[in-house]
């Protein structure tokens, strides 16, 4: 990746970080902490790595995305938005009645959004399903999904991973969103998750360690997830949970709160200026 492809990439980042500030500043709810950790690596998959067209959402050749952590979709629907499904000011009515984008994501009411998602570990099965189907049918497209580290404390992610190996799904690629903060406290604390390298290679992955806010690092375990043959690819991914917003990061409080008035304004004045500095 040369540096101006990496440098559009950063922009689009901190624009998906900025939509997931807005709109759940105007939504009152949601949950930034997750939509911040989680934007590099959206961007990275509908900007560079996915086959998809926002002009034919259902276009049946597309790559598949699976938000397995659905609550962390602001960042999302604000990378959809950019990406050009909708329109930007769509993400200043998240979670209202009646609105096109909701508290979790829904592929009835949102274009781009191949699965309805939101209770913690069917994502992945889902992205299962939609990888064996694509087996199948001898499709050639490629299915994403992300969970949070605290969502592998559910037993179905594991049940998905035995699934994955047994069909022997190279079309899948696991990502974990690994910034170690969930609802209740860090993983450690909560269940200790850790270590999931190796508990997802005992279930038959290939793994890979990255630094999720590192786009080359991520290129370059998605590539080689496309050399693997005969084996699912889960590629876990280190993030700061608020990352891009300096009173958010690493603070478990802002796993599911909004953004009071005034840290609105601080969180997108800091963010302005990281766009200003990288578009100067």
């Amino acid at each position: 990746m040369n540096a101006e492809e990496r440098k559009t990439l950063e922009i689009f980042s901190c624009k998906a970080r900025k939509g997931a500030i807005l709109s759940t500043f105007n939504a009152k709810s949601g949950h930034p902490g997750g939509s911040l950790s989680a934007a590099d690596i959206y961007t990275y998959l509908y900007f560079k790595e996915m086959n998809v067209k926002p002009d034919n959402p259902l276009w049946e050749d597309r790559d598949r995305f699976v938000l397995s952590k659905g609550h962390c979709c602001p960042s999302l629907y604000a990378i959809l938005a950019l990406k050009g499904y909708f329109d930007f000011s769509e993400l200043e009515s998240l979670r209202h009645v009646g609105a096109m984008l909701q508290g979790h994501p829904d592929m009835k009411s949102t274009p781009g959004i191949d699965m309805s998602s939101g209770s913690l570990g069917q994502g992945i099965s889902a992205a299962c399903g939609i990888a064996l189907s694509a087996k199948l049918d001898k499709k050639d497209f490629r299915v994403y999904t992300l969970l949070g580290d605290g969502e592998c404390e559910e037993g179905e992610v594991w049940e998905a991973a035995m699934f994955a190996s047994h069909h022997k799904l190279d079309n899948l690629v696991v990502f974990v969103d690994c910034n170690g903060l969930q609802i209740d406290g860090t993983t450690e604390e909560v269940a200790g998750v850790e270590p999931l390298d190796q508990k997802f290679e005992s279930f038959g992955f290939h793994t890979v360690k990255i630094d999720g806010h590192n786009f080359d690092e991520i290129e370059k375990a998605l590539n080689e997830a496309r050399q693997i043959k005969g084996q699912p690819t889960a590629i876990l991914a280190k993030t700061i949970k608020g990352k891009g917003v300096s009173f958010m990061e690493n603070q478990v409080g802002w796993h599911g709160k909004a953004t009071n008035a005034e840290e609105y304004k601080l969180a997108m004045d800091e963010l302005d200026a990281r766009l200003k500095e990288l578009e100067g």
